[in-house]
C-alpha cells in the first residue's frame, strides 16, 4: 500500500485510490466539480488542482493517482491561486440567482467560493452571457441553462449509467450549453439522479422546486419501500412530513442511484386517509374507540371464538410489505400465544406496476417477500381461502394488507365473506378497512425502527423519522398489546429486542443484530 504526505500529514491507502479519496481519508477537502465516485473521470473543471512535490506543474487530483513517496499541498499559494481563478471563470457568466435559486443550501458553487474565493466579481454584470431558464426538458427535470458550470456530470450520467444520452454539450466557448437532442426530452426512470450530482443549480427536480429550503430539512437513514430492491436511502423531512427521497450510497444494494418510481413513492405513505385512530364497526359506520376497548374488544372475540371452534379458527395474513420484525411478532402471536398455523402471506404488485429492468427496478413491488420466506411465512391466500369456505378459519388478523384491492371485491367477498370476524392493521383507510370490524392505525415504514429483507438477502435498517401520526402505534406494539390482552403476558414493543429475539430462534437472521447491519445491511445466514 503507498504511504504518501498530505499538507504534512501522512497516510498509507490503498493502491489505485487518487489524491481527492487519498485525501478523505485525513478528512481534506480537495475541491471539485467534475468528479464523482460513481462515474468516468474528465478532469475538465480543474477545481482539483494540486500541488506535487517534484511535478513541473499543478496536477488534477482526480485523475492522479496515489504513489508511495508522493507529497501532496492542497494548500499551497499556487493551489490557492489556482482555486480563486478556476472560481473566478466559473462565475464570470454564472447569474445572481442565489436568493431564488432552489440549490441554495446545497449549492457546491457557493461553498467553494466562501471557502476558496470571496472576493467581488470584475466582470460587468450587464455584459454576461444570457441562456435558458426554467426549462423543463422532461422526466420531471428542469434546466437553466445560465448556472450551468459544464461539469458534464449529468451527459456522463446518461451516457454510461442509463446509456440513454438524452443531454449533451453543444455549441463552443463560453456559449457551451448542456441541452437535450432538439425533439428528444429526457425521458428514462432515472432521470431525477441528475439532479441529485448536480453540483449547482442547474438542474432541479420540478416536484421539487420551491417547497422547501434545504436548510430546514431533516435527514434520516432508511429504505425505499417501492420494490425488492431496497435502495438504501435518506429521508428528507420537516415537521413531520416527508418531502423527498434521496439515494444513500450502498456498494452492495444501488450504488449511488435509485430509480424516480422510488423516489416519487412518499406521497402515498401521507394521503389524507391515513388512519390515526382506532375504530369498529357499529350499525355499518367504523366509529372511534380507545385503544384499551379496542385491544379488549380483540382479544375478547379470539378467546370466545377459540374456545368454541379452537385454535386454528384464528389466522392472519401479512402483507410482504411488512418489516422483519412486525411478521415475526405476528408469527409468534397466530402460532404460539394463540396457537393456531393459519397463517399466510400476501405478495402483491398493483396493475400496471413496472417491471423489472438491468440497473435497479424490480418487477416485485414487495420489499420484504425474501424476509416473510426467511422467517418461514410462505403460505398462499388460497389456504387461508379453504378454511373458510370449510367454517374453520372465523378469525382473519390482516397486517398491513389491502386483501380486496389485491383480489378485488367480488373475489374477496367469495373467498373471505363468510368470516365471522376481521382484525386490520393498517396505515390508510382501504377498502379492506371497510370491510372489517376492527380496524388498527399502525406506522408507515418512514415512521418506525425495524428491517427490510431485499430480493437477494440483504437485510437493511429502518430508522424512525418521525413519529406516526395521531394515535398510531407501531405494528409492533400493537401486536404486543394484543398479546399481553390474551395472555397477561408482556412482550417485547421494541424493534431492537424483537430482533434480538428473531435472532435467537430463526436460523436464517442468527448472528445478526439490528444496530450490528450498519449503514449497508448484512447478508442472512446461510
Amino acid at each position: 500500500m503507498p504511504k504518501l504526505t498530505i499538507d504534512g500529514r501522512e497516510v498509507e491507502v490503498a493502491d489505485g485510490l487518487n489524491l481527492i479519496q487519498a485525501a478523505e481519508k485525513l478528512n481534506i477537502e480537495i475541491p471539485h466539480y467534475c468528479y464523482h465516485p460513481g462515474l468516468s473521470i474528465p478532469g475538465n473543471c480543474r477545481m482539483c488542482l494540486v500541488e506535487i512535490e517534484k511535478a513541473p506543474k499543478l496536477q488534477i487530483a482526480c485523475n492522479t493517482k496515489v504513489a508511495d513517496g508522493m507529497v501532496v499541498h492542497t494548500k499551497s499559494d499556487k493551489t490557492k491561486a489556482a482555486q480563486r481563478a478556476v472560481l473566478e471563470f466559473l462565475l464570470i457568466n454564472h447569474p445572481i440567482d442565489c436568493p431564488v435559486c432552489d440549490q441554495a443550501g446545497e449549492c457546491k458553487l457557493q461553498d467553494y467560493y466562501m471557502d476558496y474565493d470571496e472576493r467581488p466579481s470584475r466582470f460587468p454584470l450587464a455584459e454576461k452571457n444570457r441562456k435558458g431558464k426554467a426549462l423543463d426538458i422532461g422526466s420531471g427535470v428542469m434546466l437553466d441553462q445560465e448556472r450551468c458550470i459544464l461539469c458534464a456530470r449529468c451527459t456522463r450520467f446518461f451516457d454510461e449509467v442509463t446509456h440513454t444520452s438524452e443531454l449533451a454539450i453543444f455549441e463552443r466557448g463560453d456559449h457551451n450549453r448542456i441541452e437535450i437532442n432538439p425533439g428528444q426530452p429526457v425521458n428514462n426512470k432515472y432521470a431525477i439522479n441528475v439532479v441529485d450530482i448536480c453540483p449547482v443549480g442547474a438542474l432541479t427536480e420540478k416536484d421539487f422546486r420551491f417547497r422547501m429550503r434545504v436548510w430546514y430539512l431533516h435527514r434520516k437513514p432508511s429504505v425505499c419501500g417501492a420494490c425488492e430492491r431496497g435502495c438504501s436511502i435518506d429521508i428528507h423531512h420537516h415537521r413531520g412530513r416527508i418531502y423527498r427521497f434521496k439515494p444513500r450510497y450502498n456498494p452492495d444494494v444501488n450504488s449511488y442511484w435509485m430509480c424516480d418510481e422510488g423516489r416519487h413513492s412518499f406521497p402515498e405513505l401521507q394521503q389524507e386517509t391515513r388512519l390515526t385512530v382506532p375504530l369498529v364497526q357499529q350499525k355499518n359506520e367504523l366509529v372511534a374507540e380507545t385503544w384499551a376497548e379496542a385491544f379488549r374488544r380483540a382479544a375478547g372475540i379470539i378467546k370466545n371464538i377459540g374456545s368454541e371452534f379452537g385454535a386454528n379458527a384464528v389466522g392472519a395474513v401479512i402483507d410482504a410489505k411488512s418489516t422483519n420484525e412486525e411478521a415475526f411478532a405476528m408469527k409468534k402471536l397466530i402460532r404460539e400465544t394463540i396457537g393456531s398455523d393459519q397463517i399466510a402471506t400476501l405478495t402483491w404488485s398493483p396493475p400496471g406496476a413496472s417491471g423489472a429492468d438491468d440497473l435497479l427496478i424490480r418487477s416485485s413491488k414487495n420489499p420484504n417477500a425474501q424476509g416473510l420466506r426467511a422467517l418461514g411465512v410462505t403460505a398462499s391466500l388460497d389456504s387461508l381461502a379453504s378454511a373458510v369456505a370449510a367454517g374453520k378459519l372465523k378469525i382473519l388478523i390482516v397486517l398491513r394488507a389491502d386483501l380486496v384491492r389485491a383480489m378485488g371485491e367480488q373475489e374477496f367477498m367469495r373467498k373471505f365473506g363468510a368470516l365471522d370476524y376481521m382484525l386490520v392493521l393498517s396505515t390508510d383507510a382501504n377498502g379492506t378497512c371497510q370491510m372489517a370490524n376492527q380496524v388498527w392505525p399502525i406506522a408507515a415504514y418512514p415512521e418506525l425502527n425495524g428491517s427490510f429483507t431485499n430480493f437477494k438477502g440483504r437485510v437493511q435498517r429502518l430508522y424512525e423519522a418521525f413519529p406516526p401520526p395521531g394515535q398510531a402505534l407501531s405494528a409492533i406494539e400493537a401486536i404486543a398489546r394484543l398479546g399481553h390482552a390474551l395472555d397477561g403476558v408482556e412482550r417485547s414493543k421494541s424493534a431492537d429486542a424483537v430482533f434480538t429475539q428473531m435472532a435467537t430462534e430463526e436460523p436464517a437472521f442468527k448472528g445478526l443484530s439490528l444496530d450490528g447491519l450498519g449503514e449497508h445491511g448484512r447478508d442472512l445466514a446461510r
